[in-house]
């Protein structure tokens, strides 16, 4: 029970290795991929005196267990849930030791969908791309975690961090509100759609996943028929399928795609949107482009 690394007793419905993900790699057809909640997975790393970089659990709506082979000082952040160890309750939010042996489990979220877990030293799974970052688009980075799996810890960098609680986020909003900049393809849409995104009748399907959240509510309506060769995707674009509901790219979208993008969630707003429950509602913020001065 001295080895460094930790035993999957319970994987839970979707539990991945993230980071911050292996930018740089688009022109390959790689997408960033990494922690859908970035300022989760940073937070339980500083929990645990790791730095921002370090790989974490990211689990999904029914949490996962798992049992330690050595001590390890352990964080869960993101979606509010149970944390207990061997059965005790132990904080949430804050840095939690955890003896050799013990079993750790993070319960269902109460609030949110998905939760962080950081262990002192980091998991260590072998870099792809410069990342250990569980892609499920691409396939890159380690396969999700499955019952009985065993995964290595790293050596911890240093003491937990002396953090106020208030630090860890205890609340979600009832509704999802996304500033939008509309572009590039905007005006591939009647004038009606920027006002129907505005006027909330939207919600978060649960076909939404790593790669976007996908709404249901009214159809935008299009301007033009034809469609598009296919161009470069960002994080944070909407885009709009034939069936005229707005899909908002999250971490693990596609890098091409042909389809009209309406128009981008800044990238600070996008933690909220991995958190977002099926059924919540969507207000979209639509504001036009910015031009630069010639």
């Amino acid at each position: 029970m001295t080895d460094s690394a930790f035993a999957v007793v319970r994987a839970g419905v979707l539990t991945t290795v993230q980071d911050l993900g292996r930018p740089g790699h688009a022109h390959l057809g790689v997408p960033r991929s990494g922690a859908l909640d970035p300022g989760a997975h940073r937070l339980a790393n500083r929990l645990v005196g790791n730095p921002e970089t370090a790989a974490t659990l990211e689990t999904t709506l029914t949490g996962c267990a798992v049992r330690l082979r050595r001590a390890a000082t352990a964080a869960v952040t993101g979606a509010a849930c149970p944390v207990t160890v061997d059965g005790r309750p132990a904080a949430w939010g804050a840095p939690v030791r955890v003896p050799a042996g013990s079993l750790l489990e993070v319960g269902a979220a109460t609030h949110g969908v998905r939760a962080y877990v950081a262990f002192g030293g980091g998991v260590e799974v072998e870099p792809e791309l410069g990342s250990r970052a569980t892609d499920i688009l691409s396939g890159l980075g380690p396969a999700p975690l499955a019952d009985g799996r065993v995964l290595r810890l790293g050596l911890p960098y240093g003491p937990p961090a002396a953090t106020d609680p208030v630090t860890a986020r205890t609340g979600f909003p009832r509704e999802l509100v996304l500033p939008l900049v509309l572009g590039p393809r905007h005006d591939w849409f009647t004038a009606a759609a920027p006002r129907a995104l505005a006027a909330g009748g939207y919600r978060v399907s649960a076909a939404s996943n790593r790669i976007g959240l996908r709404t249901e509510g009214p159809a935008l309506e299009r301007a033009r028929a034809d469609e598009l060769p296919s161009e470069g995707m960002v994080r944070g674009a909407v885009q709009v399928p034939p069936d005229g509901r707005p899909v908002l790219f999250l971490a693990d979208h596609p890098t091409t795609g042909g389809y009209p993008v309406i128009g981008v969630v800044p990238e600070p707003h996008l933690d909220a949107a991995a958190q977002a429950l099926p059924g919540t509602p969507v207000h979209f913020l639509p504001r036009p482009p910015r031009h630069r001065r010639t």
